[in-house]
């Protein structure tokens, strides 16, 4: 059987949850012959992304799908690429607050993710879910995390993709998404691999 590590971040901002775990957690523990790991990463520059690397040493994936919440959108989105930049309207979880500073310096100025992102996306909105593709994950910990995996999988036969949910209904706040259709959405663009 196939593996793939699928994580989702802790709450941050303020908010007291965070849908992209609280729909991981709700996903069963395989779908379309991978067998789910699920890893819950802290919203903190270049730590999440050595938390999902040092969980991928271990198990050895053949994919790594990354799952992050991005407020104010109204689909669930499917990025495309990461860039080399990191920029925090926010600071995060620790405190950190970049401006405009290189993730890596010297390194590529964006990664396209190697999982495939637009099928994915095509496969969840045929099911009724909002979906879409995203051309920017941001400048924040999502895109950091995105840009720090593909750049560590760039030669190996990992698969690397990140998606982005909306709110949950129980956050209250617009637009959202429950949990339930952000899990159901998730599920689905795993079958479609």
């Amino acid at each position: 059987m196939k593996k793939l590590l699928i994580t989702g971040f802790e709450p941050f901002g303020g908010e007291l949850i965070n849908p992209s775990w609280d729909a991981v957690l709700t996903l069963p523990d395989e779908i379309n012959g991978y067998a789910l790991t699920k890893l819950r990463i802290p919203v903190v520059f270049e730590k999440a992304a050595q938390a999902v690397i040092q969980m991928a040493n271990e198990i050895n994936p053949d994919a790594v799908l990354c799952v992050g919440q991005a407020g104010g959108r109204d689909a669930i989105t499917f990025e495309l690429v990461a860039i080399n930049l990191r920029y925090a309207q926010i600071p995060d979880n620790e405190g950190s607050k970049p401006m405009d500073e290189a993730i890596i310096e010297g390194g590529k100025n964006a990664y396209f993710s190697s999982l495939p992102m637009r099928k994915m996306a095509q496969s969840v909105n045929e099911k009724g879910i909002p979906a879409r593709v995203s051309y920017s994950a941001g400048a924040y910990v999502c895109n950091d995390l995105l840009y720090l995996l593909l750049y560590h999988f760039e030669n190996s036969d990992t698969q690397v993709g990140f998606i982005h949910v909306p709110y949950s209904t129980e956050q209250n706040k617009e637009p959202s998404m429950s949990t339930f259709d952000i899990a159901k959405g998730l599920a689905l663009a795993i079958d479609s691999i």
